[in-house]
């Protein structure tokens, strides 16, 4: 369910607390990410300095083959181990994110879905970083090939919830967007819901 289109209650914005960028600084211009310093002014009227990261935003599928869920095992340079998570995968440019979800989990896994519906929105640091990530559920899986990139290397395996959860208690599933795909499947599981 997409944030906006929420039945709760959302906060309205809250102008008195915005900052005003007065300058942008480029640092760094990546494959993957930005990096940006920008001045802002605060609402007492100082200034300050924030270190922006800019993604071009993601895609993650929780992806249910009967009571089974796929995910990866990759090798994560940034935590220096292999890490159990969902299929996912940065937007390319002007990619819808329906259609990035689609690809990454045909790429990453070999399953394509008949069925594949927006589950939530979220951002990754807003601290920090402006990088969004689209959740998916897919179900109705046909499997079919892999088309990893070249650069990519990867294990497929089909878990159960228990299993999941003794991953997460492992530390083996340790990333924010997996660890909520396990807890919006469970509550699928019992309430029908996402």
């Amino acid at each position: 369910m997409n944030p906006t289109h929420s039945k709760h209650q959302t906060h309205p914005a809250n102008p008195k607390l915005d900052e005003e960028t007065v300058a942008t600084q480029p640092i760094f211009e990546g494959k993957v990410i930005t990096l940006q310093v920008d001045t802002v002014k605060l609402p007492n009227g100082q200034t300050a300095t924030r270190e922006i990261v800019r993604h071009p935003g993601a895609v993650a599928v929780l992806a249910l083959n009967g009571d089974r869920m796929l995910v990866v095992d990759q090798y994560r340079q940034a935590m220096g181990r292999t890490e159990v998570e969902i299929p996912a995968g940065k937007l390319d440019p002007g990619e819808e994110p329906e259609v990035a979800a689609a690809r990454e989990l045909r790429e990453e896994t070999g399953y394509v879905a008949k069925s594949l519906r927006l589950v939530r929105s979220f951002y990754t640091s807003p601290g920090f970083a402006d990088e969004i990530i689209h959740l998916y559920i897919a179900e109705e899986l046909e499997a079919g090939d892999m088309a990893l990139d070249e650069d990519e290397f990867l294990e497929v395996s089909e878990i159960t919830l228990e299993e999941a959860y003794a991953l997460m208690d492992q530390n083996r599933i340790s990333d924010a967007k997996t660890m909520l795909a396990v807890y919006a499947w469970d509550l699928y599981r019992t309430t029908g819901r996402l």
